[in-house]
C-alpha cells in the first residue's frame, strides 16, 4: 500500500516554475480567445458577461471537488456514478462542474493516479479551483510523464515499488480528477469532516489525503 504520508508541511516546489505567461499561445488557448471574441462580436454575450463568467470560474475553490470525494468515500453507488459521469454526479449534489467532460480516476492500494497537462494547463477548475503555479510549469508538465515517481517524491509522496503509478494527460476536451484513498481511521467521520481531509493536491494526485488527527 502507498505510504501514509500527509502534506501538512511545506515542500520546496521552486523547481516547478511557471513559464507560460510570455510564451506564444497554444492552439487551444488561441481557439478559446477566438471563440470568446466571436461570441462578443455576434452579440451572443457581452464583454461584461464574459468577464463575470471568468471571474466566477477564477473564484472557485477545491471545496466542490472535496464534497464529491467525501460522498464517494461513503456511498459506493455514488462513486460508481461519479466514475461513469462526473458532470452528472456533480449535478446530483447541486454542483456546476461546467460543460467539459471530466473523468474521475480512483487511487487504490494497487494504483496511484496523477494528473498533468503536457500541452498547457487544462484542469477541472469548476471542481478544484485555480491550477497552482507548479502545475503550469514546463518542468512539471514534462517530468511527470517521464519520471512520475521522482516528481511525486519531491512533493513528499513516496509510492512503493509494488504500486503502479498512472499518469493522465488532461486536454481541452477531457479533464481528470483523482479520487484519493480514504485515510485510515476516518470511519467515524461525517461527510463534512471527510471533505476537510481532501485537498486540491490530492485531487491532482501529487499528495495523499490528509491523515486523521
Amino acid at each position: 500500500m502507498a505510504e501514509d504520508h500527509t502534506h501538512d508541511h511545506p515542500h520546496d516546489h521552486s523547481q516547478f516554475q511557471p513559464d507560460l505567461e510570455d510564451k506564444p499561445l497554444t492552439h487551444y488557448q488561441a481557439m478559446t480567445e477566438a471563440v470568446g471574441e466571436l461570441l462578443i462580436e455576434k452579440g451572443v454575450i457581452s464583454g461584461d458577461e464574459l468577464r463575470a463568467m471568468l471571474e466566477l470560474i477564477d473564484a472557485k475553490s477545491p471545496a466542490a471537488g472535496a464534497k464529491m470525494v467525501a460522498r464517494a468515500w461513503v456511498d459506493s453507488a455514488f462513486k460508481a456514478r461519479m466514475m461513469d459521469d462526473v458532470l452528472a454526479a456533480a449535478e446530483e449534489l447541486g454542483i456546476d462542474a461546467g460543460g467539459i467532460p471530466i473523468l474521475a480516476v480512483e487511487n487504490t492500494p494497487e494504483v496511484h493516479n496523477v494528473i498533468v497537462c503536457t500541452l498547457c494547463s487544462c484542469y477541472p477548475r469548476q471542481l478544484i479551483g485555480l491550477p497552482p503555479d507548479w502545475y503550469k510549469a514546463r518542468s512539471y508538465r514534462s517530468r511527470t510523464v517521464c519520471e512520475p515517481r521522482k516528481v511525486l517524491a519531491e512533493f513528499g509522496t513516496v509510492i512503493p515499488d509494488d504500486v503502479e503509478v498512472r499518469v493522465h494527460d488532461s486536454t481541452a476536451d477531457l479533464r481528470y480528477m483523482v479520487i484519493p484513498q480514504r485515510p485510515a481511521g476516518s470511519e467515524g467521520l461525517d461527510e463534512a469532516a471527510l471533505a476537510d481531509l481532501v485537498t486540491r493536491d490530492c485531487m491532482i494526485g501529487v499528495t495523499l489525503a490528509k491523515a486523521v488527527g
